[in-house]
């Protein structure tokens, strides 16, 4: 069986028979049928680090490897006939692309490959070889390009660091060892055995990124590249405050566990991590808080809720773009009305909404504080 049909394979059968052997009861400590088994496990330690050292790099190096990953993820989570997501993510892709290039030029070495899976969750997932998938139940539920890039750009942001194949390392290894120890040839297992074994877990663990220092890293990381294209940079706090509104008084509600794992910090807490990162941006002058946005600490204005979100996440919208302004130097021009939309030089602001108050009013009070 050649390397791909195993990992197929391994997709769809490993997962069962290692969870089955890594429960599996190891003989009492002292007999000798033990030390036997122990020894063959830690004989075989050196060639069981090896192959995972080596399926490691070729699913995270080799174009063969991330061309198997891909099949695999397509196999499992099932690809979306929805054309229309399709052509919306390969939009995405080509924008932040850029925008990663910018902060990152070893993008061009390994470019993603990705596809609109047709899970119907609220979901995305960057595994290795910057393999990556986006739900179907993510177009579903968040209408914004914006925020779809924001989620997007999260995770290339782990892959762009390879968190997946760091962070995992030692717990592949470690259930490794533990699934050949729970099988009654131990070490003995043949090469093919191994390997698939191996394949199972590591597409497994391929969308967990292991740790929250990974999580904010890959949240600054996004950041900085959606700062790198025409998306509004207000769109990662607002997409985290949408989340805080799906999770509500039932912690994660709707939402899977790969882009919102329990590894991650608190959705409150990246939202206000991406305000201070958009308050930093504009230069200290702009920050938002409860739908208020305020311009060196004076209120410009209090957000109205749209049909599609509220208060508090369309006023990071509203700040992303004030501090666009200021950070591209925008604020030292008038700010003006244009087809009824305030604008601060050539940045557009807002387009005030029923609630709102009306444009006018906004861009005087953003003369006199700005």
């Amino acid at each position: 069986m050649n390397l791909k049909k195993k990992i197929t394979a391994a997709v769809v059968a490993a997962t069962l028979s290692v969870s089955l052997t890594i429960g599996a009861p190891v003989a009492s400590a002292g007999t000798a049928e033990t030390i036997i088994g122990v020894g063959s496990v830690l004989i075989g330690a050196s060639q069981q680090n090896a192959q995972l050292n080596k399926m490691i790099r070729h699913y995270d190096e080799s174009e063969q490897g991330r061309q198997e990953l891909f099949d695999a993820f397509k196999q499992k989570y099932g690809v979306s006939q929805n054309t229309a997501y399709k052509e919306r993510l390969d939009k995405i892709m080509a924008n932040l692309t850029k925008g990663v290039a910018a902060v990152d030029p070893t993008i061009k070495e390994k470019p993603y490959i990705y596809f609109v899976s047709a899970q119907t969750s609220v979901n995305a997932a960057c595994s290795m070889g910057h393999v990556m998938m986006v739900n179907e139940g993510t177009f579903n539920q968040i209408t914004s390009e914006d925020e779809i890039a924001a989620i997007v750009g999260h995770e290339m942001g782990h892959g762009q660091k390879s968190h997946v194949a760091k962070g995992n390392k030692k717990v592949l290894q470690k259930q490794v060892i533990a699934s050949l120890a729970g099988t009654a040839v131990g070490s003995a297992i043949g090469g093919g055995q191994l390997t698939s074994i191996i394949a199972g877990l590591a597409f497994n663990h391929s969308v967990a990124h292991g740790t929250r220092k990974y999580e904010t890293e890959a949240d600054m990381l996004g950041f900085d590249y959606i700062t790198h294209t025409n998306y509004n940079p207000g769109a990662c706090a607002a997409v985290m405050q949408k989340f805080v509104e799906l999770e509500g008084n039932s912690k994660r509600s709707g939402l899977e566990k790969i882009f919102l794992p329990s590894d991650h910090p608190d959705s409150a807490k990246r939202r206000d991590a991406y305000v201070q990162k958009l308050f930093e941006y504009s230069g200290k002058h702009v920050t938002a808080k409860d739908g208020i946005i305020t311009v060196n600490n004076k209120t410009l204005i209090t957000v109205a809720a749209s049909d599609t979100m509220s208060s508090a996440e369309r006023s990071y919208f509203v700040l992303g773009n004030l501090a666009a302004a200021y950070h591209n130097g925008q604020n030292k021009k008038e700010a003006t009305v244009q087809n009824g939309t305030v604008m601060l030089g050539n940045q557009p602001i807002i387009s005030p909404l029923d609630g709102d108050e009306d444009a006018y009013t906004i861009a005087e009070r953003l003369n006199s504080i700005k």
